[in-house]
């Protein structure tokens, strides 16, 4: 998907050069500079040229990652690429979705944020749905307004306890279908093969370079 959700191809090209990574998230940051490295791309993090986080008040992944990545172009003068991200998770009606980074609290805890999804499972009963997928949004805008985006998923079910030290975010209780490891168990690269991030970027790739 790209523009402005009507489907067509992107129609703007991304030459190599400087690229704004507009997050504050190092986990994130990194994902997304593996996934640019063989493009000629000089990925420079948002948080390095001390540009603002800006409050996320979209209502969809898409708007909060075109508000973050416009904001980064504007300031910098480069383009920009933002993600917003998170999970969704059946048995909670899809929450925490955009507020996925939200539940982790202000010292972005997100060990507290994955007990509190576990619980509110809990709440529902023993028979509530494990089913969960992960959402990842980007955004590439330009300084003059230009803005393309993408929007990936991938499936899995949780589990409990978290499992695994890689990864960030809710990685460590997110097992992919089909798979034995959950992302806090992969290595980066296999991650990187099948995640949301990694769907999103394909299409990003397919469309921009």
């Amino acid at each position: 998907m790209s523009g402005e959700g009507d489907g067509r191809q992107a129609i703007r090209k991304l030459a190599p050069g400087k690229l704004v990574i507009a997050s504050h998230n190092e986990g994130k940051v990194r994902e997304i500079k593996a996934l640019l490295s063989p493009f000629g791309i000089e990925p420079i993090s948002a948080g390095s040229l001390g540009l603002p986080e800006p409050e996320e008040t979209g209502t969809t992944f898409v708007a909060n990652a075109e508000l973050k990545a416009m904001q980064a172009a504007d300031l910098s003068g480069l383009p920009s690429l933002a993600d917003d991200s998170g999970l969704c998770v059946e048995a909670l009606n899809g929450d925490p979705g955009i507020f996925s980074a939200r539940w982790a609290g202000p010292g972005k805890d997100f060990a507290v944020a994955m007990e509190l999804v576990e619980q509110k499972i809990g709440e529902k009963g023993p028979a509530a749905s494990r089913d969960a997928h992960f959402v990842c949004a980007l955004a590439l805008a330009w300084p003059d307004g230009h803005v393309e985006w993408f929007e990936g998923r991938v499936d899995g079910t949780l589990v409990w306890p978290p499992r695994g030290a890689n990864g960030f975010g809710y990685d460590a209780m997110f097992l992919p279908n089909g798979h034995e490891q959950t992302f806090g168990e992969m290595a980066p690269e296999a991650k990187h093969a099948m995640s949301h991030r990694a769907d999103a970027f394909r299409q990003l790739v397919a469309a921009v370079f």
